[in-house]
């Protein structure tokens, strides 16, 4: 498995199709950024873990370059040690960015399997980022590796059904060779747990935010809507706690600053996995404030099955997945209105009792389809028409 946006074993999705093989008799090899700190070479529950020293994040064109330039050079040396020293028989690549289909050719010509995890669709959230400006020669050229990795792969792992659609409609892949494996939390590892005194003495609503903060991640519009709430609706009895790390994450403590959301504000950095469900478990409610565009409006959003597992009552911007995933469980706000998405908010600081029924629907939601066990027989029915059963036994890569 190759993986470049996160290290191992902190991308959970990674992590649990990696397990998820291991337990099912497969070897599994991870190649990915390590964090300062992280040996190069471990295993981790079962699966082999191959890491390289993470270059700095890309903010521009010339950043992404450079970032994603020592990503593939560093794949490529631990790819073919993996090959001299395990071997394998399936390069799995898990996008972004769809440059690992690079490091598949060759092998294929070996007689490897290539599987493009097709986690993000490259383009749209490139121009996102960019709010549609941004480097059009980068574009097409993220445009033209994504139909790599599309003619390349003998099999295609979508998210969900939207980027089914892409992988067949704009990517041309047969349907029979796209398997959709959505992303979900384990429902006995997301549980509530006792809330942080500190937060719940305060005698405010909480919010709840865990997630990336990426320029695409919609915090300026939370924050936004924060202060709509306390100046055009009159509210001050609220405290929102926002769990996470990204490129956008100081910008985002200055944009507080300046609407005078200190007071109202914690941006608590990254926290350990006990702290991350302590917050959540203090939160009345949960917010998704991606804003609508082309990316967002096709993507399912982690963290929204998070706070479904937590029983949590969630607002978000009224985007197609967000219906898909949350459902009920959720009051969606007019695309990308601030002022709606405080109006939401302030109806469920006031109405407990609805709180409440939001939250056990989505709890509910999530046990009836939507925890990781109801992925994994997908993921294995990939790998099973993907490999003859006499060679059961194999190293998936996965980016």
């Amino acid at each position: 498995m190759l993986l470049q946006n996160n290290p191992y074993p902190q991308d959970s999705r990674v992590r649990r199709e990696a397990t998820a093989l291991v337990g099912a008799g497969y070897e599994v090899t991870v190649i990915s950024p390590g964090r300062p700190g992280q040996p190069w070479q471990e295993v981790v529950d079962g699966v082999r873990a191959l890491r390289y020293p993470a270059p700095p994040p890309g903010d521009s064109t010339l950043g992404y370059l450079v970032e994603y330039g020592v990503a593939l050079a560093a794949t490529w040396a631990l790819s073919l040690y993996a090959l001299l020293r395990h071997g394998f028989d399936v390069v799995h690549a898990h996008n972004p960015p769809d440059l690992f289909a690079l490091v598949a050719a060759p092998y294929k010509l070996l007689g490897k399997r290539f599987v493009f995890d097709h986690h993000d669709l490259a383009p749209e959230m490139y121009r996102a980022r960019f709010g549609g400006g941004g480097s059009r020669a980068l574009q097409r050229a993220l445009l033209l590796f994504e139909r790599l990795s599309f003619r390349l792969a003998d099999h295609v792992i979508s998210t969900n059904e939207s980027y089914k659609r892409v992988a067949v409609e704009r990517g041309g892949v047969p349907p029979s060779r796209v398997t959709v494996v959505r992303n979900g939390p384990d429902p006995e590892r997301f549980r509530p747990v006792p809330p942080d005194p500190r937060l719940r003495a305060m005698g405010k609503t909480v919010f709840g935010y865990v997630g990336e903060m990426g320029v695409q991640d919609g915090l300026d519009y939370l924050l936004r809507a924060l202060a709509r709430l306390r100046d055009d609706l009159g509210r001050t009895d609220f405290y929102a706690v926002l769990v996470g790390t990204g490129s956008d994450r100081p910008r985002l403590m200055a944009l507080a600053g300046e609407l005078g959301l200190d007071p109202y504000v914690e941006f608590t950095g990254r926290v350990p996995f006990e702290d991350l469900l302590r917050y959540l478990s203090s939160a009345d409610v949960c917010v998704c404030p991606d804003p609508k565009n082309e990316f967002t409006d096709a993507s399912t959003m982690i963290k929204l099955t998070e706070y479904l597992a937590l029983a949590k009552p969630i607002v978000a911007f009224d985007l197609r997945e967000h219906r898909v995933t949350a459902g009920e469980a959720a009051l969606y706000a007019a695309p990308n209105d601030e002022l709606d998405f405080a109006r939401q908010l302030a109806r469920l600081m006031d109405d407990p009792d609805l709180r409440r029924r939001m939250g056990e629907a989505g709890r509910a939601r999530l046990e009836a389809g939507l925890t990781w066990a109801h992925s994994v027989p997908q993921l294995l029915a990939a790998y099973e028409r993907l490999l003859p059963a006499a060679r059961r036994e194999v190293t998936a890569w996965g980016d």
